[in-house]
């Protein structure tokens, strides 16, 4: 295993765990939100808000454990009788045409968005809202950067089982 292949395995594993952590903080808060409003007639902004932030956490931080974990879907309709260097092939060109200039380009789009969101320290747009939208939209570009990542390790293991935690 080559060390950017560990890199990628490392910052896979931690990367899966958060997303569990948000997926549990996820069903919580909704039940929490679900039982404040209809049994006790109160809201609470924040935590709606908290529930939101991790959603939209985890919904771009399940992109890269996806492709680490080789679970993401395909549109290969002939892979199903492809050898596996021709799958290999396949996954190589649709790595270094697709998944490297399209997430790259995504990271240049959004830059001057994070940036002016950082700038302002952009918080909820509803009244008593959390602070800290910035961090989350920030996330875009980082589950880009961690895609980028486990593409280029991909290229180098192709044809090897990938790791499943």
């Amino acid at each position: 295993m080559t060390v950017l292949n560990g890199i990628a395995a490392h910052v896979h594993r931690v990367t899966q765990r958060i997303c569990q952590l948000l997926l549990g903080l996820i069903f919580i808060g909704q039940l929490v939100v679900v039982i404040l409003r209809y049994v006790f007639g109160m809201g609470f902004i924040e935590l709606q808000d908290a529930v939101a932030y991790s959603f939209a956490t985890l919904v771009v931080l399940g992109l890269p454990v996806a492709q680490a974990l080789d679970v993401h879907v395909r549109v290969d309709v002939l892979r199903a009788n492809q050898t596996r260097q021709t799958q290999a092939l396949f996954d190589r060109v649709g790595i270094i045409a697709l998944l490297i200039p399209v997430f790259g380009l995504t990271i240049y789009w959004v830059w001057p968005d994070i940036v002016y969101s950082w700038s302002i320290r952009e918080a909820s747009a509803e009244t008593g809202g959390l602070p800290g939208l910035f961090l989350v939209k920030s996330m875009l570009p980082l589950a880009c950067a961690l895609m980028i990542l486990q593409g280029v390790a991909q290229l180098f293991s192709l044809g090897k089982e990938p790791a499943r935690d």
